[in-house]
């Protein structure tokens, strides 16, 4: 299965999905590491870098999947392009998806996240608050599961997403919750 991650920077999506790789034993495949990597590689920073990364996070979700692996693609996810994108992965890989929405109801505590977390990416210059509102989101429509991080706490978020999969897949557990 294909978890299809999607939001604003600075909503926990990178913190939960790290939770959930651990949680299900899931590949992690975070756009930003990949993105930075080919920056560090040597692309030029002024070129448009965004579809070469999600392009291989694509093709690595699929060979994952064809290995039978659970994957988790973190990401902003921000147009349809990228979210159609992520759905022909596991289409390709013959694997069922989830798209889910991590969205932060509550403007200052989303503002103070994006203000006060750290990178642990080496090199990743992360956006500020005024590059977080100034970002073109497209509405996600057809999403499967939208979490509320102003709400609840990583783990909450964790179980409430593997509560959601398995309704959607109408499956007895994807995780046994302990």
């Amino acid at each position: 299965m294909l978890i299809i991650f999607g939001g604003l920077p600075g909503v926990g999506k990178t913190s939960i999905a790290r939770a959930l790789a651990q949680k299900i034993g899931a590949v992690h495949l975070r756009i930003d590491t990949i993105e930075q990597a080919i920056l560090d590689a040597g692309v030029p920073p002024d070129d448009d870098i965004g579809p070469v990364g999600y392009m291989v996070a694509n093709r690595q979700a699929t060979d994952n999947l064809k290995l039978g692996l659970t994957v988790i693609g973190d990401a902003v996810n921000s147009v349809e392009e990228t979210r159609s994108e992520w759905r022909l992965a596991a289409r390709r890989a013959g694997k069922p998806y989830v798209q889910i929405e991590l969205i932060c109801s509550d403007p200052g505590e989303h503002r103070h996240r994006v203000e006060t977390r750290s990178c642990d990416i080496e090199n990743l210059h992360q956006p500020d608050w005024d590059k977080v509102l100034g970002r073109h989101y497209e509405p996600w429509h057809g999403v499967d599961l939208i979490i509320d991080t102003a709400k609840m706490t990583v783990d909450q978020a964790v179980d409430a997403i593997c509560e959601g999969i398995n309704k959607k897949n109408n499956i007895q557990s994807l995780v046994s919750f302990s």
